[in-house]
């Protein structure tokens, strides 16, 4: 007869058995409450977990429910490394460090591939410190170990203590030597990374295509050819990321012969469908500016991969097909395809180069949608997109919505300022600029000066000046000096503009010359407009701005003489004047006028609203200037009235083609006559708008019979 222990024996074996099934099913039916309770109803009794428990577990990890995991794991007297392993996978893949670092330091027994989990770990989550602690506490260390801490080092720049650890390596895998290759790219060191490439002693395909990778990156791109020539030379099968890497080489020179071979190679081995290496084909076609090709290789597969479709919204917008870029983006998008950051930038930058700011709100649109607005590189472009445009506002808006702004976002927004003459803004942006701990280059000066200079503010200017003159880390160029010299001639201190060229440490280039010239129009200054000038024929005969320009200085000091001479002068070389051209963009059409120009299709209509105008402007006591109109006439070659003016053509065009009350927007290649100014005020006036005027010099905002420029420009 059986003995009672016997029989409690039998009993729980039975238990057991029966209690694993039910775990099994309610974990099939994804039940983790109730696999819990029957987990838990064992625990009275002594027992070994079986294989069961693991499949439980795991299936907790592999649906994310690791704490209902870990609670399981708990229950179990003596779990495995398998298993401790495996928890602690999930806890770095979620981010819990100090968890994971928790049941590491439990585990009486830690296997290599633990070891190398937890290092890893740390360094993923963003604790060097820990993983170089284990990594020093760990008793056996395999290539793997020493590779993965060798990266997170390269990873944080600490190139010193990677190669010191590398040389320590008692065995050096391919692996370790492509990862120092790598890391010597990363801190710019090519030499050494060139150096250490010819010493690898089993060089495979990610070998060398981190040395074409790396050299291309660096501007050394011929060289990087030179390597790929080597390794198709020494047999070495090309990956997909080495075409593609060798396509890019190719196109960042434009070297479309050897491009088109490693086309070749890549149908030949039939990676043609490769979504990375049809991206670098199309801007590899693109940048050697055959448009046809470049379509060609898109349209070789219908592709779901956004890189394919941002690379050719690029290449549109690098051939200055800048409609097709925008149709690209929105056929993307309808199709299906999420546009990325750099979708955005490129669509955006193809706005911008339209000056179509209508497109742009349409992106705009679209990346709010994703959220995308607040992304650096997004933002960067949508400043500058409406700041170009005319919308001032909408770009301050923009620059607001970056997350995390860097020197690009500020050197925005303060040139943007700058060139709609809000200098107080630009000044106000600079000082969060500094406050936010951005220290400002060469462009941050630029816009600083440039907004003294639109907004009057010579005492601001010299401060700026001088402040970049004693700041170390930035170069005083040559555009810093032309700002100052038109900030002394705008203000009327031609002598001091003219001391400044004379006092620079380098030689005055033409732009220089000319915003001393342009000082001396306003002041009819002869004598200092005779020596710019002739500085001005010195570096460049045909300066055609600089012949009227003198001709009109002296035009307007009755020495009509010498302004015929200069004219013959100027025929006499060759010159042309560069003519005066007005264009805005509206429903998708870009419209462009000329001085007196009769050949738009709405023409009859124009001219009927100029007349309009015209009358409109006598009721306000608007005469018209005719010393503008034999400047400007001069300037601009135009035999047209002022009434005719391109800018004025462009104005009653949008006013017989717009919404009543939406403000208006003109670009002109030219700076404005002040008769076309004075008249501009009082039609925006007179027609309740909002009209903005963007010149050679500045954008103009007229409102009420009032200018942003304050009559200063």
């Amino acid at each position: 007869m059986p003995t009672f222990r016997a029989i409690f024996k039998s009993f729980q074996s039975l238990q057991k058995s029966f209690t694993n099934s039910r775990i099994s099913w309610l974990s099939f039916l994804e039940n983790p409450s109730k696999s819990i309770t029957s987990i838990a109803e064992t625990t009275k009794i002594c027992m070994q977990p079986s294989g069961k428990y693991v499949s439980v577990i795991v299936n907790h990890l592999k649906n994310q429910r690791v704490d209902d995991a870990r609670d399981l794991f708990n229950e179990i007297p003596s779990p495995d490394v398998y298993l401790s392993t495996k928890i602690i996978s999930s806890y770095v893949e979620n981010f819990r460090l100090d968890e994971a670092l928790e049941l590491f330091d439990k585990m009486p027994v830690k296997d290599i591939v633990m070891w190398n989990l937890m290092i890893k770990g740390c360094v993923d989550c963003g604790n060097l410190e820990m993983g170089l602690r284990l990594f020093d506490e760990m008793p056996e260390k395999n290539v793997i170990t020493w590779t993965t801490i060798i990266n997170a080092l390269l990873k944080y720049r600490m190139i010193e203590k990677a190669n010191g650890l590398f040389w320590e390596m008692p065995v050096r895998d391919t692996a370790a030597w492509n990862a120092m290759v790598h890391g010597f790219f990363m801190n710019g060191r090519v030499e050494e990374a060139t150096s250490l490439f010819e010493m690898i002693p089993d060089r495979n395909v990610i070998s060398w295509t981190t040395m074409i990778s790396g050299l291309d990156q660096h501007g050394r791109t011929y060289e990087a050819l030179s390597i790929f020539r080597s390794m198709v030379a020494v047999g070495v099968k090309p990956a997909s990321s080495t075409f593609a890497c060798a396509i890019t080489s190719c196109a960042n020179v434009g070297n479309l012969c050897l491009g088109c071979q490693v086309h070749g190679h890549i149908l030949k081995l039939g990676y043609a469908f490769d979504s990375y290496i049809t991206a670098s084909l199309v801007t590899f076609y693109a940048n050697c500016k055959q448009i046809g090709e470049c379509i060609q290789a898109f349209n070789e597969k219908l592709h779901p991969n956004v890189v394919v479709w941002t690379s050719l919204v690029t290449g549109y917008g690098i051939n200055s097909r800048h409609e097709d870029a925008f149709r690209v983006f929105r056929n993307m998008i309808r199709v299906g395809i999420v546009p990325n950051q750099s979708s955005f930038t490129s669509a955006l930058n193809s706005s911008r180069e339209m000056e179509a700011v209508d497109w742009g709100k349409v992106i705009h649109g679209a990346a709010i949608k994703l959220g995308l607005e607040t992304d650096l590189f997004v933002g960067n472009s949508l400043v500058v997109l409406y700041t170009k445009c005319g919308n001032i506002r909408d770009g301050v808006v923009a620059f607001r919505e970056i997350a995390d702004k860097n020197i690009v976002s500020w050197n925005s927004i303060i040139v943007g300022c700058a060139q709609h003459g809000c200098g107080e803004w630009a000044l106000a942006f600079f000082s969060q600029m500094a406050k936010a701990g951005v220290d400002p280059d060469e462009i941050t000066f630029t816009g600083l000066l440039n907004s003294c200079s639109h907004s009057g503010m010579l005492q601001k200017g010299r401060h700026f000046f001088k402040c970049l003159c004693q700041y170390a880390s930035v170069q005083v160029k040559l555009e810093h000096y032309a700002c100052m010299v038109d900030i002394f001639c705008r203000s009327g201190k031609l002598d001091e503009a003219e001391d400044l060229v004379k006092m620079m440490p380098m030689e005055a280039n033409l732009s220089i010359w000319l915003a001393l010239l342009s000082g001396c129009r306003a002041q009819s200054n002869v004598e200092v407009a005779e020596r710019a000038a002739r500085n001005i024929f010195t570096i460049d005969p045909h300066c055609s701005a600089a012949y009227v320009l003198l001709s009109n200085i002296y035009a307007s000091s009755g020495r009509w003489t010498d302004a015929a001479r200069v004219r013959r002068n100027m025929k006499k070389m060759g010159t042309l004047k560069q003519p005066g051209r007005s264009w805005l963009f509206h429903r998708g059409v870009r419209h462009t006028f000329l001085s007196g120009d009769k050949s738009h299709t709405s023409s009859e209509k124009i001219y009927r609203k100029l007349d309009w105008l015209g009358e409109k402007l006598k009721e306000h006591g608007y005469v018209s200037d005719q010393t503008f109109a034999l400047h400007d006439v001069e300037e601009e070659q135009k035999e047209a009235l002022l009434s005719c003016h391109s800018e004025r053509l462009a104005i009653s065009f949008a006013l017989i083609s717009t919404a009543e009350g939406s403000a208006i927007t003109v670009m002109k290649n030219l700076r404005t006559c002040g008769d076309c100014h004075s008249a501009i005020k009082l039609i925006a006036k007179i027609v309740d708008r909002e009209i903005i005027l963007r010149d050679s010099s500045r954008f103009h905002h007229f409102r009420d019979g009032f200018c942003s420029c304050g009559d200063y420009w």
